[in-house]
């Protein structure tokens, strides 16, 4: 809680910091007519924009003490939720300006527009860069994201980086405030350097070095129902990863279909030894072919990634929920957590009985483990935001009928977005604190 509490502190120092430079650069004195008011303005949105925009790719940068703060899903939720508000600031800033200087200038808007992609130095690519983050922030919402494979949304999504690249320059040589040899330049300079660093090491060069030591490549591949595969992994001194049960990696299959794209998946079996397993379902063009993955094929990684661990415990008693895939990081949690035999109780959720993945896996787990097993089948309600069936809906089960024990215990949930939240308002309303409930949302 420190950690995180310190990351989100040096957050809001940073915004606070662009707001203190823009200030101690005059710019209090910079709001005497309208024209100098919507400029300064404009030179403040931006600032705080650029700023966002970078907090954003820092949270996206995977870096370990984001991650041990406040692990993936999280820290990509507050991500997500910084771009409408960039977005916005970054927009807000090229219409105060444009409207500034044709004040000032007693210009037209478009002419005024025209003039500024003529005649300031990198201001056409100033112009593109606000149009990629467009892009990338449209492609974002959810309706808009649902008509994506995820492959092209991703695709869309890594603009994002050369919309700050190419954003760079008139802000280096446009207007006076972070002008050559000053404080201001040299912080901002700073800032750009930092979170390119950070991608670079922990996006990059960190995961092409443990891929090389590790040696990691498929084993083989174990059919578990239709599209559904669970990928056996073999590699060197795996023990040195720190790998736990319930985390997630980042993987790219090295075959000629499969090798431009890296895809989340979390681990479906506690790690040890010197293999791994994960157990995936194709939803898109390329994870469509990994049934296909033949003995020996390398692997690259990134990761161990999550908070969905036995190290976010508070409680020896434990409830596990699952839907769908979810049930991936479920089993593995399952397989390796700490727990007296009654201590536990896994519910799965599907469609129907029987259609549920690793079922046979889960109900020899927890009859070997001493864990209760609840498989609850039928279809959600229409128009009800609600985790169970639509006859238990209307019963009025919720999870604290199902689990009477659930107060005193640690919740873990895995499944698709909307049923994982669902689940957890569940979890709250029958009282239990934020420490208890730990949760991992599969949607892209």
């Amino acid at each position: 809680m420190r950690l995180a509490d310190t990351l989100q502190v040096l957050s809001i120092v940073s915004v606070a910091l662009v707001i203190a430079i823009f200030l101690a650069d005059g710019g209090a004195a910079r709001f005497g007519t309208p024209a100098d008011a919507l400029t300064s303005l404009g030179i403040l949105s931006g600032l705080v924009g650029s700023d966002l925009l970078l907090v954003m790719l820092l949270l996206a940068a995977r870096l370990p003490l984001i991650d041990r703060a406040f692990g993936h899903d999280r820290a990509m939720a507050v991500h997500q939720s910084l771009g409408k508000p960039a977005l916005y600031l970054l927009l807000a800033h090229g219409a105060l300006l444009v409207g500034g200087y044709a004040l000032a200038e007693n210009s037209t808007l478009p002419a005024e527009v025209w003039t500024m992609l003529t005649q300031l130095p990198d201001m056409p690519l100033a112009f593109v860069g606000l149009g990629l983050l467009i892009a990338v922030v449209v492609s974002s919402i959810v309706v808009v994201r649902r008509r994506f494979r995820y492959e092209a949304w991703h695709a869309v999504h890594l603009l994002a980086y050369i919309a700050v690249l190419v954003s760079i320059p008139h802000q280096l040589s446009v207007g006076g405030l972070l002008r050559d040899g000053t404080f201001q330049r040299y912080y901002w300079l700073a800032l750009y350097a930092a979170v390119a660093g950070s991608i670079l090491l922990f996006r990059f060069v960190i995961p092409v070095v443990r891929s090389i030591r590790h040696g990691l490549v498929v084993a083989g591949v174990d059919r578990v129902a239709p599209g559904v595969v669970s990928i056996r992994l073999k590699g060197r001194r795996l023990n040195k990863l720190n790998a736990s049960a319930g985390q997630f990696f980042i993987w790219r299959f090295w075959t000629p279909g499969l090798w431009w794209q890296a895809h989340p998946f979390s681990l479906s079996a506690a790690p040890g030894g010197n293999s791994l397993r994960i157990t995936v379902r194709g939803l898109g063009d390329a994870t469509a072919e990994l049934p296909s993955l033949t003995r020996g094929t390398r692997v690259s990684f990134e990761g161990p990634y999550g908070l969905f661990t036995e190290r976010a415990r508070t409680s020896p008693r434990l409830v596990l929920v699952a839907a769908g895939i979810g049930v991936a990081p479920i089993r593995s949690l399952l397989e390796s957590a700490s727990f007296e035999p009654g201590g536990a109780t896994v519910i799965l959720r599907s469609p129907t009985v029987g259609e549920g993945y690793l079922a046979d896996e889960m109900a020899e787990l927890c009859a070997r483990r001493g864990a209760t097993l609840r498989v609850i089948a039928g279809h959600r309600p229409a128009g009800v935001d609600s985790w169970l069936p639509a006859d238990a809906a209307a019963a009025g089960v919720t999870l604290a009928t199902l689990v009477p024990e659930l107060r005193e215990a640690d919740l873990y949930v895995c499944g698709p977005r909307r049923w994982t939240d669902a689940v957890v308002q569940d979890a709250r309303s029958a009282g239990m604190r934020t420490r208890q409930v730990h949760y991992e949302r599969f949607d892209w």
